[in-house]
């Protein structure tokens, strides 16, 4: 049924006469990805030449999104911005679009070789080691501690696990235990893989968390168990979901950066990759996080584009950032 409506949406779209760009995310339906279509909306309204959509599967599965990009490559759009859920479920497809002259712009996908740019909002071995650091500093720099993951096929959440471990060794006395649990962005699993964690190590101290909804089932998990403030919790999150976990102290700290700002970075790149310009070291993107953007090669034959947008708030200022 959701490739039903994306065809029959993406079809209407492409009768418009103006490039049509398809952002494609993960997930649809929960708060990141949320936001960043708010990025894409407001990008389509200051851009009335092109047309900018989004698109997303119903549940957090490689092989549903695969079908949507599929469908969209089918109708024709001009420009793809996809947020994989698996890099190497889509590096084929991605081929095709790219072998048919549509335009692939990727986010958290450094690795991803069949893209003409992937943008990231930052370096991401900086922001494993930025969450890390954070979660050493509440753990005291000992006890037992773990990390979730999306998915093991996810490639930033494994870079940011990965360089938090890296961190770690800074502290012998912090014991990593059972790693990377797929969560698969489900708040309600995370929340039940969690509480089973707390039964198996009731003297862990500390949980590393990637997928946006992990910190809300970990922090509950926490938080009912009467933990909060003595187990120490980490992960990427948005402000407004994890508010009443940061205030209990069920959460110590959220990393993030504004998915309506990547959703606006990659569908300005796309855009000017559709006109046949160039996008160079140091250019401005013209959205905040993005206005210095550092560009080197990437894994295949397209660019890899860092912007300066990473975030770690608490509970003292993350109402500077609510969203």
């Amino acid at each position: 049924m959701a490739v039903a409506l994306v065809a029959g949406s993406a079809g209407a779209l492409m009768a418009q006469g103006k490039p049509v760009i398809a952002t494609v995310v993960k997930i649809s339906g929960i708060p990141w990805f949320d936001r960043m279509e708010t990025g894409v909306k407001q990008f389509q309204k200051d851009n009335p030449d092109v047309v900018a959509t989004q698109y997303g599967p119903a549940t957090a599965d490689a092989a549903q999104q695969l079908q949507i990009v599929t469908d969209l490559i089918a109708k024709g759009v001009n420009g793809l911005a996809v947020v994989p859920m698996d890099p190497s479920v889509l590096e084929g497809t991605l081929k095709r679009a790219m072998d048919r002259g549509i335009i692939v712009v990727t986010h958290e996908a450094d690795n991803q070789k069949n893209t003409h740019a992937d943008v990231e909002a930052f370096d991401n071995a900086d922001y494993g080691r930025a969450l890390n650091a954070r979660l050493a500093e509440c753990m005291g720099g000992k006890g037992k501690w773990t990390t979730f993951v999306g998915s093991l096929g996810s490639r930033t959440h494994m870079q940011w696990v990965g360089a938090g471990e890296e961190n770690a060794k800074k502290h012998p006395e912090m014991t990593l235990v059972d790693p990377n649990n797929e969560s698969f962005d489900d708040a309600n699993g995370t929340y039940e893989k969690a509480k089973e964690i707390l039964r198996k190590h009731p003297d862990i101290k500390g949980f590393q968390t990637s997928a946006g909804n992990d910190v809300l089932g970990v922090g509950r998990a926490i938080d009912e168990a009467g933990l909060s403030g003595k187990v120490c919790l980490v992960g990427t999150g948005l402000p407004n979901p994890s508010q009443d976990l940061l205030e209990s102290g069920a959460i110590t700290a959220i990393g993030f950066w504004d998915p309506q700002k990547a959703g606006m970075a990659m569908n300005a790149v796309a855009k000017k990759l559709i006109a046949k310009q160039k996008v160079e070291d140091g250019a401005n993107l013209g959205v905040p996080g993005y206005e210095k953007v550092k560009v080197t090669k990437g894994p295949g034959e397209g660019l890899l584009i860092i912007g300066n947008g990473m975030v770690i708030a608490d509970k003292k200022n993350y109402k500077e950032f609510l969203f």
